[in-house]
């Protein structure tokens, strides 16, 4: 462990409750290393008076509170750009996964429905669709990269249309619903974007659309997506994040309609040595009083 080669580390883990940990080594604390989902415990911020930096391994930092970071004169950083990539080659892996029903198909092999019943049923085709992307941020462009290859069109909605991009901006997530064959997800979470998609979005997206979730799972209403489901209001959902992680309602796991992975897009070997490498960077680089690589605040 890198880390180990400059620092005193200390495992959350190490003791058996979060309020034990902060009696022992509160005090002491200078980093703090944690992910977009975990945050900073606010049971433990008081206690840790000491705290400088909070470095963020993962593009996502929904779950720390910047206002009080910035009130304590707290740093934080995250690592973008190094897990775009991957996320946006999963993204496509789901879609075509969905498109071609590719988990089926194999399950129909290994349960050797070929050899009993005959051809597998036809599938849909992906190239030449509809694709719509709620974020066009680094993963989006990246996502719109890969699926112009399939001669899509492309379509997206964000705060504000950017410039010098060709492909269509809708100002409304239910506009780009309605147009589009597959929605992608790539939205920061947190509260400004809490059930950004929900019943109307997802109706709109319509019997024969496809959602695709690669960014929070409080993005997506997930009550109505279930619903949406079963009534066949919504065609088909592919999902890697979900609104209580690691649990997945059984509806959404028993659904004929749904492809799922646990919380996987950034989850290369690569990928992963990439983003600790940034975290340890930029922990030197704060150690040592200089720039921050990365720096959120």
């Amino acid at each position: 462990m890198p880390l180990l080669e400059h620092f005193d580390v200390v495992q959350w883990q190490s003791l058996p409750s979060p309020d034990a940990f902060c009696a022992r080594h509160g005090s002491d604390v200078r980093v703090l290393i944690t992910n977009g989902m975990a945050g900073v415990p606010s049971l433990c911020r008081d206690a840790l008076a000491n705290l400088a930096l909070i470095a963020c391994n993962g593009v996502g930092y929904d779950a720390i509170d910047l206002g009080w970071a910035d009130a304590r004169g707290i740093r934080v950083i995250n690592t973008p750009d190094v897990l775009s990539a991957d996320v946006a080659d999963f993204a496509m892996a789901l879609v075509l996964a969905v498109f071609r029903q590719v988990p089926a198909a194999d399950r129909y092999v290994r349960e050797n429905k070929w050899g009993r019943q005959g051809a597998f049923p036809l599938a849909r085709r992906f190239w030449g669709s509809k694709v719509g992307i709620v974020g066009l941020g680094r993963i989006g462009h990246l996502i719109a990269n890969r699926a112009a290859a399939f001669s899509t069109q492309i379509g997206y909605t964000g705060r504000r249309q950017q410039d010098g991009v060709a492909y269509s901006y809708f100002p409304t997530v239910l506009a780009l619903a309605g147009w589009a064959d597959v929605l992608i997800v790539t939205t920061p979470g947190g509260a400004d974007t809490h059930h950004l998609v929900s019943r109307a979005e997802l109706e709109a997206l319509g019997p024969q659309g496809v959602l695709v979730n690669i960014a929070r799972g409080s993005v997506v209403n997930q009550s109505a997506l279930i619903d949406c489901l079963e009534s066949g209001q919504l065609g088909a959902a592919a999902l890697d994040v979900f609104e209580e992680e690691p649990h997945v309602p059984e509806s959404i796991i028993h659904s004929a309609s749904t492809i799922l992975s646990p919380h996987i897009a950034s989850a290369t070997v690569q990928t992963r040595q990439a983003m600790a490498a940034l975290v340890v960077d930029n922990i030197l680089q704060h150690i040592n009083g200089k720039c921050l690589i990365s720096p959120v605040n």
